[in-house]
């Protein structure tokens, strides 16, 4: 399934690319046209023009481009916890849906469940699958979270707080895209070393 929609991005993203050299050619060649009596000013003001619209057009291309192989991520969509499945530690708090959805050229993380103490706990994260650190919201155990792809897919995940790393783990995803297992190892707010193994399924 995911080889399929792999592939149909990878034909998307050509025909885009396409899209893009055929308006930078149209662009180049309208520059070229003789100014039909438009003086040397005027004539370097269409360029200009041209030059501004081939510049917004390529920007609009990348961007549908980065967005159609986020969208391809194995990694995307929504995600629910297999309590029944999982292992945690007593006390640890528990990520019940998870959610990874494209957010222009970067990805979105929504995570929803309960923290250690049973309540009920949201936090955000967006940023790029490329090992640098991006900003966390609504998470007090951690203020920053970085996602790495270490495989079609695996990503391996770094998370911060006040810049020293509280915990590290890997999310992967199964060869059918139907369930993922994300494993952790860090240390809780009292400095207690914690792991986990959570299961989720897709949909």
């Amino acid at each position: 399934m995911f080889t399929k929609l792999r592939f149909a991005y990878a034909v998307a993203t050509c025909r885009l690319l396409q899209v893009a050299l055929l308006f930078s050619r149209q662009s180049v060649g309208l520059s070229l046209l003789p100014g039909n009596g438009l003086d040397g000013v005027r004539h370097r003001q269409w360029d200009e023009i041209m030059m501004k619209t081939k510049t917004i057009g390529l920007t609009l291309v990348l961007s549908l481009v980065a967005s159609a192989v986020c969208l391809a991520s194995p990694h995307m969509g929504n995600w629910k916890l297999n309590e029944a499945k999982s292992k945690f530690a007593p006390g640890a708090a528990k990520n019940h849906t998870v959610v990874y959805a494209a957010a222009g050229d970067q990805v979105k993380v929504t995570v929803d469940g309960k923290d250690a103490e049973g309540k009920s706990a949201h936090n955000e994260w967006t940023g790029k699958f490329d090992g640098k650190d991006y900003p966390v919201t609504g998470d007090p155990a951690s203020d920053t979270r970085a996602y790495k792809e270490a495989g079609a897919n695996t990503l391996e995940m770094t998370v911060k707080k006040d810049g020293k790393v509280t915990a590290t783990g890997s999310i992967v995803v199964s060869a059918d895209g139907k369930s993922r297992t994300v494993t952790t190892s860090g240390t809780d707010a009292k400095g207690t070393k914690v792991e986990s193994a959570a299961v989720y399924d897709k949909g």
